[in-house]
């Protein structure tokens, strides 16, 4: 099992320097792998109709093709994870272009996780319908996979329609693995016929086992094993109980998870240092 850690970014502040000890921080810890969400705009919780949302225009969050790059940069072996792209609201081209760089420049370090949100001010503000986001999002994992492996693709479907054209560089992965993130049943079906894996929220082992056997049973249907599809998991750092922690992994283990990270958010925490040290003290356990 891989073991990697959530990026805090939205309680981490935004100085190059600290954003670079991090990174290299986790490596040096010996995790698999660094997460960092994505939100492209947040809404003001003051608007005409106010706002429910957990994430608003106060939230700080990098984009994730932009901090990965930097953090290739500063580390020679860390893997990274978009966890997860909200792919609808985002041109599909636009995304296999800057996928393959980062790939690229990462020596073949990314997963790409994607979903399909659930903030409409983001769609609005991108000229995207939230309505048919997911429809639209198997096109695009079909439109990536052709750019990410072809040199020149020539597709027309619903939503996309390329003449003729390719990337280049192509990326070091081809294709790279395109990771699924949501609950609904039709998130877990995708997951089975067109996914290379499935990240969840689900906190506790027990809450995601039944999950777990919906996309077994659409494996069996699309006549895929369960070794071809990884699962991720995470773990809050809540108060630090490295008991709490083990009880939690040998559960996820026993459902056997590919993928588990710490996400150090929500604790309270202070500065970039205080979630260092939390990352210090997991690590004990690996």
């Amino acid at each position: 099992m891989k073991i990697g850690v959530v990026y805090p970014q939205i309680e981490f502040g935004n100085d190059p320097l600290a954003i670079r000890d991090y990174a290299q921080k986790a490596e040096e810890l010996g995790y698999t792998h660094i997460v960092a969400y994505d939100h492209v705009v947040g809404a003001n919780p003051d608007r005409p109709g106010g706002w429910s949302g957990v994430y608003t225009y106060r939230s700080a969050f990098q984009e994730p093709f932009s901090l990965f790059s930097y953090m290739a940069a500063v580390t020679t072996r860390i893997e990274f994870f978009t966890g997860v792209i909200i792919l609808p609201q985002r041109q599909t081209v636009l995304v296999a272009k800057q996928a393959a760089t980062l790939d690229v420049l990462s020596g073949g370090r990314l997963r790409l996780g994607v979903g399909i949100g659930w903030n409409p001010v983001e769609y609005t503000a991108l000229n995207e319908n939230f309505h048919n986001r997911g429809k639209r999002i198997e096109e695009q994992i079909a439109v990536l996979r052709e750019l990410w492996t072809q040199p020149l693709v020539t597709f027309s479907g619903r939503w996309h329609h390329i003449p003729d054209a390719g990337l280049n560089p192509l990326p070091v992965q081809r294709p790279i693995p395109i990771w699924f993130g949501g609950h609904a049943e039709q998130v877990l079906r995708r997951i089975a016929f067109i996914g290379d894996g499935w990240v969840t929220n689900y906190r506790i082992p027990a809450q995601a086992a039944p999950a777990i056997e919906r996309i077994e049973q659409y494996l069996g249907e699309a006549g895929r094993s369960r070794q071809q599809v990884g699962i991720e998991a995470r773990i809050h750092y809540g108060n630090g109980d490295p008991g709490v922690w083990t009880t939690l992994i040998e559960g996820w283990q026993t459902l056997g998870i590919t993928h588990l990270e710490i996400n150090t958010m929500d604790c309270g925490f202070k500065s970039p240092d205080e979630h260092l040290k939390a990352i210090e003290n997991f690590a004990r356990l690996l």
